[in-house]
């Protein structure tokens, strides 16, 4: 879609002009951007590291709790009980997605963030009463003042120049969700997620049931070589995520862990009867995945212009990747064990998906990027200031992360 009939469109809607943008205060005395960012993270960064650690530890503990007899202890006598209970978590999950983050625009990140955290409190707390099959599934279904004055204004003003005019008073319509998912940049960014979706869901859901099946170990040595892999994953995450914040770049670190979960695959596919050799290949199927991860999803979010395309696309990224949670509950079934080569295909598959669309994105942005240089060299637009803000990185003078 080109600028110019974007902009045509954003003119259409506006009924009266909006306010110029604010003008950056004078960065207070005795402190720095630099500081100021610290201050933030240490503040905020504690909580929401804690808050996704809890609802990921919520998603995916099932697996832990079928390794000390859910199946049993629930009479889940079904051949795909399991399954079923793995794939009913995300229904809701992908379809309340974009709804969740209008909702957080509308009522304020304090207010819906602590009820979502409440709610999803709540429903683990039933869930570990449940005492049938139905039960279970009921439970998974619904689990889906410290700034000074001039800082806070300072700070304020900042968020202020990122969103553009006005956006916290604009609401989103049905025309602003349209207009997100109909630019292809954004189903690329949800392929790239989707690829990676469904390795990540099969090993936090499978995990325990692979190594069970490699090495036929107690219930208590099931779950205990289940955590390095995730350790590992967690300290490679952090280099990757350090070492492209470093370089200003994002491509060659999200494909480069990816190859590293491949090469995992490719240990099981060719190895059979070396214990360890099967199980250091977890490692790099975790390691790879994981890693990968938080860098496609920065990516993607940090070439979202604009308020409203910023929330938008990012929940249609998560609410579409987790697709693949439900193709990843099926994948890995009692049957195929212990070698799962079909659960092992799927994967290589998906990561395969995952890393076409990180090319596809990446010569994307890099064409889009050509395209608004041209433009501003031949001078083709004069847009005011609220029109920027509208068209949000569609805009000729926003520069997209390669």
């Amino acid at each position: 879609m080109s600028i110019r009939s974007e902009r045509e469109k954003h003119s259409s809607d506006e009924e009266s002009p909006s306010p110029s943008p604010p003008s950056l205060p004078i960065l207070p005395p005795n402190t720095s951007d630099r500081l100021l960012t610290l201050r933030i993270d240490t503040h905020i960064l504690p909580f929401v590291i804690t808050l996704y650690l809890l609802a990921f530890l919520d998603r995916v503990n099932i697996a832990n709790a079928r390794a000390f007899g859910l199946e049993s202890d629930l009479h889940m006598t079904g051949r795909y009980d399991y399954n079923t209970a793995l794939t009913i978590f995300f229904i809701p999950y992908i379809l309340f997605e974009v709804p969740s983050n209008i909702l957080l625009k509308k009522l304020s990140p304090r207010v819906w963030l602590s009820a979502c955290c409440i709610g999803f409190g709540v429903v683990t707390v039933c869930q570990g009463f449940c005492r049938n099959f139905g039960g279970l599934l009921a439970a998974r279904f619904f689990l889906g003042k410290w700034l000074s004055p001039s800082e806070l204004s300072y700070l304020q003003a900042k968020l202020a120049l990122d969103q553009g005019p006005s956006a916290a008073e604009k609401r989103i319509t049905p025309r602003d969700v349209l207009r997100v998912l109909t630019d292809y940049k954004v189903w690329l960014g949800g392929l790239m997620y989707l690829g990676l979706i469904v390795p990540a869901y099969s090993y936090a859901f499978f995990a325990p049931t692979i190594i069970q099946a490699y090495n036929s170990s107690s219930a208590i040595e099931t779950q205990l070589r289940s955590v390095p892999p995730w350790a590992c994953a967690f300290g490679l995450a952090m280099i990757v995520a350090i070492a492209s914040d470093k370089a200003r770049h994002r491509f060659a670190f999200t494909v480069t862990p990816i190859l590293l979960s491949v090469a995992g695959f490719g240990v099981l596919f060719s190895v059979f009867d070396k214990l360890d050799v099967q199980y250091a290949a977890l490692f790099l199927i975790c390691m790879g995945t994981y890693a990968a991860m938080p860098v496609i999803v920065c990516w993607f979010n940090m070439n979202l212009g604009g308020h409203h395309r910023r929330a938008v696309g990012s929940a249609w990224q998560v609410a579409f990747g987790n697709i693949g949670g439900i193709i990843s509950t099926y994948s890995f079934l009692k049957e195929d064990a212990p070698r799962f080569t079909k659960g092992y295909a799927i994967c290589v598959g998906f990561i395969s998906l995952s890393v076409v669309s990180c090319v596809a994105y990446e010569l994307a942005v890099a064409w889009e990027n050509r395209k608004k240089e041209k433009i501003l060299r031949e001078g083709e637009l004069n847009l005011t200031e609220e029109e920027k803000t509208a068209l949000g990185d569609l805009s000729p003078e926003f520069k997209y992360m390669l």
